[in-house]
């Protein structure tokens, strides 16, 4: 596990983005899936990668996106549940609801794929007893929603600041990106104690002990400013991972891989105002640098690794609540 590190992309769609931005126009599902996924496809083949793709149901539902989504299939990687709404807030949603939406994206990821899906994480890291207690009925493998960031706070406000949210939406997002309480959480893979079951986590890797983000978007970001300090940034991040034994999980998305070129109206998220070629090579290095002397897994294979380690319970109702 030393020796590993493991990398999931989560799709998310151009809609979704609008959608949680509080823009118009996101209920015409824009897309730029038939752009990102056949590069991405051929980024990874190229370096022999193969990762874990967390999909939203309502992409999947979409008949003009099943190729590209079956491509990813059939490529080897992973295909995980992404929700089918993509709403930050499932931590809002009542049982019912939460069971309604996973079935639905688990429905519409197994037609359009032809797989069961045995992941799961929360967009905008949403996460709750209830979910987990769904999660776990349902028969998934492991979650992967916790996100224990320091900055999450500053990314929210920052993110509320660009956005045209009305006082209830802003409401309605308030965990979007998780809250210091969640900062906290273990940044090492753990067990959810939900009644009389076990659920393994698998967190977003941050900076071990400075609970500092170092997942791709933020090192593109940092990189955008200059190339040396986000070197020494990564750098850092890498080393305090291997001084306290943290296996590095590397969160990826769509965005890391399109240019200024290919979206002009997502500038709110960081790092869309690098030129294409330029993204890539910064995402080129950092991912050079995270699987050098590591054997890059899908979140699946990490699960079935870790399955065999003796790793701390807590109980979701308690560090939720």
């Amino acid at each position: 596990m030393r020796r590993a590190v493991s990398l999931s992309l989560d799709l998310d769609n151009k809609w979704s983005y609008l959608k949680t931005h509080g823009d118009p126009g996101w209920q015409s599902l824009p897309s730029y899936l038939d752009v990102a996924i056949p590069r991405i496809l051929e980024f990874l083949r190229a370096r022999g990668l193969i990762i874990s793709f967390f999909v939203v149901g309502q992409d999947a539902a979409e008949p003009r996106n099943a190729p590209l989504l079956r491509a990813i299939a059939q490529a080897g990687h992973e295909i995980a549940n992404h929700s089918f709404s993509h709403e930050p807030w499932l931590h809002l949603y009542s049982e019912q609801q939460l069971d309604a939406e996973l079935a639905r994206a688990e429905e519409a990821i197994f037609a359009a794929t032809g797989v069961r899906t045995t992941g799961f994480r929360g967009p905008g890291y949403s996460l709750s007893p209830t979910l987990l207690a769904v999660l776990v009925r349902r028969g998934y493998a492991y979650d992967a929603s916790v996100f224990p960031n320091l900055l999450n706070p500053l990314a929210r406000a920052y993110f509320f600041a660009s956005s045209r949210l009305s006082a209830e939406e802003k409401r309605q997002r308030r965990a979007l990106f998780g809250t210091w309480k969640d900062a906290l959480r273990p940044a090492k893979p753990f067990h959810w104690g939900v009644g009389n079951a076990r659920l393994l986590e698998i967190p977003v890797t941050t900076m071990p002990v400075f609970k500092l983000p170092m997942h791709l978007s933020y090192l593109v970001y940092l990189a955008g400013f200059s190339r040396p300090l986000a070197w020494l940034y990564r750098k850092t991040a890498l080393a305090m991972c291997t001084l306290t034994g943290t296996t590095p999980s590397l969160l990826l998305h769509p965005l890391d891989f399109l240019g200024r070129e290919d979206c002009t109206d997502l500038d709110f998220f960081p790092g869309m105002n690098l030129p294409r070629d330029r993204k890539l090579a910064i995402v080129d290095e950092c991912l050079a640098d995270f699987t050098r002397g590591r054997e890059p897994l899908t979140l699946h294979a990490y699960a079935r690794l870790a399955a065999g380690l003796r790793l701390p319970t807590l109980m979701a109702e308690e560090r939720l609540a």
